[in-house]
């Protein structure tokens, strides 16, 4: 049998209660763990990734896809999906673009009508789910047709070009060296952070998504929860396709074309159930920068179009197996 000194045993048992924190420090975080790997491995490759002018282009990118993945965890949030933003996007940036070449005189006008595009398709959407109790894949996938239709409609199947030039200060006016995408993607992520975790509306949402009966049961009113996260996901989905029409000065009716599938690959990255009541915003802009980074990175790198699919496909499923393990680890 062997000894062992009242010093190694000391300095054994200070050990593990600092290691063991460490492994619960790096559990819990671990999005943030394969984020930072990921860019690591991207700015060992290529000198240009980790420079101020690629972070900026990152982060204009992220943005018109931010707004309608915090749409997305809304909906998901309360056990529901939207697959319909891809198309709103599109018939929302078409509206605007036909707005201010045949109506507008100033930015206004288009603003407005890809405002009342977006909400009008979500309002739908909200209620054919929470009126008709039609399940929301069904409901959304309705409207994915619907509006997709309505873009190529809007154009007569075909872009809207020849633009005045107003229509590009959503996506090119700067705002102290920031453009206004960047600031909204800011400004949303902190309020919508801000009420999901602070506010009544917030706490009903997450009640709905755990488990409806009980939380109607507890006096929350599911038809109009679920109406509102509907309405609001179509809402941010006008606002993005306006950002992404006017950063190229042209209506596109096939803009947004698979956003959807990236709007719910960042919400679940970051955490979320799709069965409802788990995940955060907080997640979701983890989830929606990691997509953007490998999106970037690759392009950087060179690799062919056809394989960044397969590749981001592969890191997007690792990078969700490693968040399900993690949440197995956690106490």
């Amino acid at each position: 049998m062997t000894s062992q000194s009242p010093g190694t045993a000391t300095s054994q048992t200070a050990a593990r209660p600092w290691t063991a924190a460490l492994a619960d420090f790096l559990i819990r975080h671990i999005m943030v763990v394969v984020m930072l790997v990921i860019v690591a491995f991207f700015a060992y490759r290529s000198a240009r990734f980790a420079t101020p002018d690629n972070l900026a282009t990152i982060l204009i990118a992220a943005a018109p896809f931010a707004l309608i993945a915090l749409g997305q965890t809304l909906v998901i949030l309360t056990g529901g999906i939207d697959l319909s933003v891809g198309s709103v996007i599109a018939a929302s940036a078409m509206a605007a673009a036909w707005t201010a070449k045949h109506v507008g005189i100033s930015p206004f006008l288009p603003l407005v009508a890809a405002l009342l595009t977006g909400l009008v398709a979500g309002a739908v959407n909200g209620l054919v789910v929470s009126r008709l109790n039609v399940p929301p894949f069904i409901a959304t996938l309705g409207m994915l047709t619907l509006a997709s239709g309505i873009a190529y409609v809007i154009g007569n199947g075909a872009p809207i070009n020849g633009l005045p030039a107003f229509f590009g200060v959503f996506a090119n006016t700067q705002v102290f060296g920031v453009t206004v995408p960047v600031v909204l993607m800011i400004v949303a992520i902190l309020g919508f952070a801000f009420l999901m975790k602070r506010t009544s509306y917030g706490l009903r949402i997450y009640a709905l998504g755990g488990n409806r009966l009980a939380a109607e049961i507890a006096g929350v009113r599911s038809r109009g929860v679920l109406f509102s996260v509907y309405a609001i996901s179509g809402l941010l989905a006008g606002i993005s396709g306006l950002v992404l029409s006017s950063r190229v000065i042209t209506g596109a009716p096939n803009l947004g074309q698979g956003y959807e599938l990236d709007a719910i690959a960042a919400v679940v990255i970051g955490g979320a159930s799709l069965m409802g009541g788990r995940g955060t915003v907080w997640g979701t802009a983890i989830g929606l920068l990691l997509i953007q980074t490998i999106n970037n990175g690759l392009d950087l790198l060179l690799v062919p179009a056809y394989w960044q699919n397969v590749i981001k496909g592969v890191i997007i499923v690792a990078a969700v197996a490693v968040d399900v393990w993690a949440a197995r680890r956690r106490p």
